[in-house]
C-alpha cells in the first residue's frame, strides 16, 4: 500500500525553503547573467546608454504565459517575472521614466505595469513635459495614456504626437479599478465628503448614489491629489487606485466600486529608438489627406486589399491648415513585415503627408 497521508505543516515548510533557496540561487544567475550583457553590449557600443530591449521583454513574457501550468495564473507569473527583468536591467542601467503624474495616477501604475518597481519613476505635470523630458534625453522613456474604454481618446497626446520626433515603442493595458479609501482611525458614520478626479466620480455614480447619497462629492486633479488630502483628514474617504493606497498609507473601505468593470485605460510608451519585431506588434501612422472626394476610402483600401486589421482610427485636426484633418491610424503588424511595408508604401502615394509613429510589441500584461 502506498502512503496516502498528508505531509506535516514542518514538511511542507521544509520543502517550501528547499525550494526558496533553489529560486534565490536562479535569480542571481540571471542576474549575473544580465550583468554580462551589459558588458558585452557597451563593448560593442561605448555610447550605449540603454539596455531596454521593449520586443525581447515581450517575447519573455509572452513565453511565461504560454509554458505556465498552474496553479498560479498565467498573468501572475508574467508579473512576478516582469519585476525579475526589472531588477537585472537595473543592474545594468536603472531606466528613467517619465509620466504623466502626480505619483499615485494610473499613469503612474502603468509605468509601474511595464516598467517594473525598480525603474526610477519621475511624474510631469503634463503630457507635454512627459514628450520635452524624453526629447531632452532626461528620460530614457515616457507613458502617456492614450484611450480609455469608457471616456474614449486622449486628444492631447495625440496632438503632441504631430509635431513631435518620438517613436511608440510600446504600450500598456491598465484594467481601472476604483476603491474607496480613508486614513487610519476614520470611521464609516463620520464620512461627510469624497474626493476623487471628476471622470472618476462619473465612473462610479451609481455605486456612490447607492451606498454614499447624501456625502458631498469633490472633484481635484487628480485620484492621487485625493488621496493626498484624505491622508490628513478624518471625517473624509478618496475614489483612487492601488497605487496611492500603498502611496499615502490608506486604508481601502470598499474595492472595485466603479461601475463598469471591464473599463481599461490604454498607455503608450515613448522613446526614441526604432523597435524589432517581437513576432506580435502593432503599428501605428499619422496620415494627413488629400482635400478631396473619396480620400478616406483610398487610405483604407490597401489595408483591407493586404489582409491587415486596423485596431483604431482617430481624426484630429490638422495644426497647419484650417479645415484640414489628419487621422490617427492603429493597425496589426510591424513596419518590416512584406505586407506592411507595400502598405505603407501605397500609402505615400495616396496621401498629402504621412508620419510612421513607429512599430511595438503588443500589450502582454
Amino acid at each position: 500500500m502506498t502512503d496516502s497521508r498528508l505531509p506535516t505543516l514542518p514538511e511542507l515548510r521544509q520543502q517550501i525553503d528547499a525550494i526558496d533557496v533553489q529560486i534565490h540561487e536562479l535569480i542571481n544567475r540571471r542576474a549575473h547573467c544580465a550583468q554580462l550583457v551589459a558588458e558585452v553590449k557597451k563593448a560593442e557600443d561605448p555610447t550605449i546608454t540603454s539596455f531596454y530591449r521593449p520586443e525581447r521583454e515581450a517575447q519573455v513574457l509572452q513565453m511565461v504565459m504560454q509554458r505556465n501550468l498552474g496553479p498560479l495564473a498565467g498573468e501572475t507569473v508574467a508579473r512576478l517575472f516582469r519585476e525579475i527583468m526589472s531588477a537585472c536591467l537595473a543592474l545594468e542601467s536603472p531606466l528613467k521614466i517619465a509620466f504623466l503624474g502626480p505619483n499615485g495616477t494610473f499613469t503612474h501604475a502603468a509605468a509601474l505595469k511595464h516598467f517594473g518597481h525598480a525603474a526610477i519613476t519621475r511624474p510631469m505635470a503634463t503630457i507635454d513635459e512627459v514628450f520635452r523630458e524624453v526629447e531632452a534625453g532626461s528620460a530614457h522613456y515616457g507613458v502617456v495614456p492614450v484611450e480609455n474604454s469608457s471616456e474614449g481618446v486622449v486628444n492631447h497626446t495625440l496632438d503632441c504626437f504631430i509635431n513631435s520626433g518620438l517613436k511608440i515603442i510600446g504600450e500598456v493595458e491598465l484594467r481601472i479599478h476604483h476603491n474607496l479609501m480613508v486614513a487610519e482611525g476614520t470611521q464609516l458614520k463620520n464620512i461627510s465628503r469624497v474626493y476623487s478626479h471628476q471622470q472618476s466620480l462619473a465612473q462610479c455614480r451609481k455605486w456612490l448614489d447607492a451606498h454614499f447619497p447624501k456625502v458631498e462629492r469633490i472633484a481635484v486633479s487628480s485620484n492621487a491629489e485625493a488621496a493626498r488630502l484624505v491622508k490628513g483628514e478624518w471625517h473624509s474617504a478618496a475614489i483612487a487606485g492601488e497605487t496611492a493606497a500603498e502611496l499615502y498609507g490608506l486604508k481601502k473601505l470598499h474595492e472595485n466600486i466603479e461601475d463598469n468593470p471591464s473599463n481599461t485605460t490604454r498607455f503608450l510608451i515613448i522613446g526614441t529608438e526604432t523597435t524589432p519585431s517581437s513576432g506580435d506588434d502593432k503599428t501605428s501612422i499619422i496620415v494627413a489627406a488629400h482635400n478631396e472626394a473619396g480620400a478616406l476610402y483610398r487610405i483604407l483600401e490597401p489595408f483591407y486589399r493586404n489582409g491587415l486589421s486596423l485596431t483604431r482610427i482617430e481624426t484630429r485636426p490638422s495644426q497647419s491648415d484650417i479645415w484640414s484633418y489628419v487621422f490617427f491610424i492603429d493597425f496589426e503588424g510591424h513596419q518590416l513585415q512584406p505586407q506592411v511595408k507595400l502598405v505603407l508604401d501605397e500609402l505615400h502615394d495616396r496621401v498629402r503627408e504621412l508620419k510612421n509613429l513607429g512599430s511595438y510589441p503588443k500589450a502582454v500584461i
